[in-house]
């Protein structure tokens, strides 16, 4: 058996027969599970119907406040604005709504006042804003001795039709899906690397503190003990990743048994019709999905995620064998999680309005972002042949990285009592 295979071997072992490893694995899908069952309770319980007084001063609008389940709208225009403030402040209204007494529209778009003791949602404020609004034009036009009814028989809204260039009809929102799929991929990548890529890091400083790395590197070379640290915990990920996977579909599976879900029983020939807009959108959007390049998009992930965590763990390895403890490696993890949360933003941003564009385009060549931003391209559809760069410009610059990070890491391994600096890394880059 060669050296590294050895490292790959002792560094898994150590790893899986870790008790926080072993806790972890199986309590964190519980943990998630826990926290989907109490989000899923707490959207289900009704929150308390919120009371807005209307002080409507001209009378225009007072009646075109309607109740709902979350707000009561109470009309309170014959009592005095102290008053209803001072209710608010004793917690029986949740805000007043004031509108002064004026003829002029244009006063009023600016003398509107709303009191409350917080400052309520963005939501709640521009719904407010609409309702008056489209009261206020409604009034302007029959100032305006205009057919208000005329005019809204006039008004239409378009809604366009999405189809293929060859004919075949397609679906409205499917990019958000594809950003979605893209997305959730990369989104892994980026935690694997971030959780154990840390994970190497610790380990690598944890034997140079414990002096053990002067033992082993008496008779492994110091690329071999880095290499076989990668790829060791990787494979503990991996595994931890696997075990998760079955845990989650047995709770799924679990959870279709408690509750009882069974297949729906069939419909009748009246509820089919009027069901069938839905399902033929549903079949739409299962048909579009299923158009998706899945497999490029599942080779494509493997490869990244290995490429990408093989990348960022010769970082993390360097950083390790540099410093003395975690507390000195935090000057250096800006510099590795900017380009991954670069990628994100992009991903989110720009892949998903120009997923084509020029930025979306080179950033997935970049070998720093390119694990997320290719991954969330490729469901947009993207030529093989950038895929195939991409992955050898990622691969590429891991070799060139490694060889550099082990300089770094052959020189810090040995290094104790000092602080590195980005400087004194570099020089160790000459040696």
């Amino acid at each position: 058996m060669s050296v590294i295979s050895l490292v790959i071997k002792r560094e898994f072992i150590a790893k899986v027969r870790n008790k926080s490893f072993i806790v972890m694995t199986f309590l964190s899908p519980l943990i998630f599970a826990g926290i989907a069952l109490l989000i899923g309770y707490l959207s289900t319980m009704k929150a308390d119907v919120r009371q807005i007084a209307i002080h409507d001063e001209t009378g225009w609008f007072v009646n075109s406040f309607k109740s709902d389940s979350e707000y009561r709208y109470i009309n309170q225009s014959d009592t005095p604005v102290k008053t209803l403030t001072d209710s608010v402040k004793s917690g029986f209204y949740e805000g007043v709504l004031v509108i002064p007494n004026s003829s002029d529209p244009k006063f009023l778009e600016k003398h509107i006042q709303y009191f409350s003791e917080e400052s309520p949602g963005i939501g709640f404020i521009e719904d407010i804003e609409d309702l008056i609004s489209d009261r206020q034009t409604k009034f302007n036009l029959e100032n305006a001795k205009l057919d208000t009814l005329a005019i809204r028989k006039a008004e239409s809204k378009v809604s366009l039709s999405i189809a293929r260039a060859s004919g075949e009809e397609s679906v409205k929102g499917l990019n958000e899906i594809k950003i979605g799929i893209g997305g959730a991929f990369g989104y892994l990548i980026m935690m694997f690397i971030i959780i154990y890529g840390n994970m190497v890091m610790r380990s690598v400083i944890e034997e140079k503190t414990n002096r053990i790395i002067e033992i082993i590197i008496s008779s492994v070379k110091p690329f071999q003990l880095m290499i076989g640290k990668i790829i060791g915990t990787s494979l503990a990920g991996l595994l931890q990743f696997a075990i998760w996977a079955l845990i989650g579909m047995a709770i799924l599976f679990s959870a279709s048994l408690f509750f009882d879900v069974t297949p729906a029983t069939p419909m009748t020939s009246v509820a089919a019709t009027a069901m069938q807009p839905q399902l033929s959108n549903a079949q739409l959007y299962l048909t579009e999905i299923w158009k998706l390049p899945i497999a490029t998009t599942l080779i494509a992930f493997l490869l990244y995620f290995i490429g990408g965590y093989f990348l960022y763990s010769s970082f993390y390895a360097a950083i390790g064998a540099a410093v003395d403890s975690e507390t000195d490696s935090q000057q250096f993890m800006l510099p590795i999680i900017l380009p991954l949360v670069l990628g994100v933003y992009i991903g989110f941003f720009t892949v998903i309005n120009d997923p084509h564009g020029t930025i979306a385009t080179v950033f997935s060549f970049v070998p720093l972002t390119s694990p997320i931003v290719m991954l969330m391209r490729i469901p947009f559809g993207v030529p093989i042949w950038q895929i195939a760069l991409s992955i050898t410009i990622l691969f590429a610059t891991f070799f060139g990285v490694v060889w550099f990070a082990a300089k770094i890491y052959r020189i810090g391994i040995l290094m104790y009592g000092k602080k590195p600096s980005w400087k004194e890394m570099v020089k160790w880059l000459k040696y």
